[in-house]
């Protein structure tokens, strides 16, 4: 008997079940981001992301993961994904990547930020630090903006790209750690690149809902898995950076599940409006 393979493309009243943990989850990062300031540690972070999961019903995904307990993860410095939340103490001068999930009624949310914390010692190393995560954060919006017209999910990649070679930097760009699917898992098909491929992957069409996370790196793309086999780090030991969004396509357009407004302020430089799913 042939196996049954689920749609990626869902129903709009799937979609509309996808907003609340969208919301969640982007509530539970506004909380963790507070606190990346110097003195708290990374194990705080994950405890207030973890209390407003908690508060508002729903779950975190990452702790469905098999082999992982905590709520978000927090990659700092040179880690650039899947750090693990623990005694480590934030300085000045630190970026800091989080990376948050919740599952509410069955539906799941998936987003992160990167924060660098002010350190007027090293004015040139925030500079350096702040440009990487202006730069990654605005290749994601460069991504979903892309979304919004695209034909085939590669162009989605392909603006990615543009725009961070478009920045001047010659920063590198993650190969092994790529966006991907979300619905009733945080992780499903297909996969999201943050780069050009020659395969040009799945139509873009209303029933899509991916996470789209640049992971960007101010040195080389190389990367290792740390001792802890969860934190992936750079073997040039560069910074990195991580930026996130879980977005629907709809009859009527995009809509960005984990940012309050929809992802209006981010799409507004793009030119493009996002439109509620009806």
């Amino acid at each position: 008997m042939a196996s049954l393979r689920r749609s990626i493309y869902k129903s709009p009243a799937q979609l509309r079940a996808m907003v609340e943990p969208g919301l969640i989850t982007a509530a539970a990062l506004r909380a963790a981001r507070e606190l990346i300031v110097p003195g708290r540690t990374t194990a705080e972070l994950d405890a207030a992301a973890s209390a407003v999961i908690v508060a508002r019903g729903a779950k975190s995904n990452f702790q469905m993961v098999r082999g992982y307990s905590h709520t978000v993860c927090t990659s700092v410095n040179e880690q650039v994904v899947h750090g693990i939340p623990g005694p480590r103490v934030l300085q000045p001068g630190d970026i800091v990547s989080v990376d948050a999930g919740a599952e509410y009624q069955g539906w799941n949310g998936d987003s992160a930020l990167t924060v660098v914390i002010p350190d007027d010692a090293r004015p040139d190393v925030v500079a350096e630090r702040v440009e990487l995560s202006r730069v990654t954060e605005g290749s994601l919006w460069a991504g979903i903006a892309a979304l919004a017209t695209a034909r085939r999910l590669g162009e989605v990649g392909a603006a990615i790209q543009g725009y961070i070679e478009d920045s001047g930097h010659d920063y590198g760009i993650l190969r092994e750690y790529v966006g991907h699917g979300i619905g009733r898992k945080m992780h499903e098909a297909p996969s999201i690149f943050n780069y050009r491929t020659s395969d040009l992957g799945p139509e873009v069409r209303p029933g899509l809902a991916v996470a789209i996370e640049p992971m960007v790196v101010i040195g080389d793309q190389a990367t290792l898995v740390e001792d802890d086999d969860w934190t992936v780090s750079t073997v040039d030991g560069t910074a990195g950076s991580h930026w996130e969004h879980s977005v629907a396509v709809h009859d009527n357009g995009i809509w960005v599940l984990t940012a309050p407004d929809g992802g209006a302020a981010g799409l507004a430089p793009f030119g493009v409006v996002p439109t509620a799913i009806q």
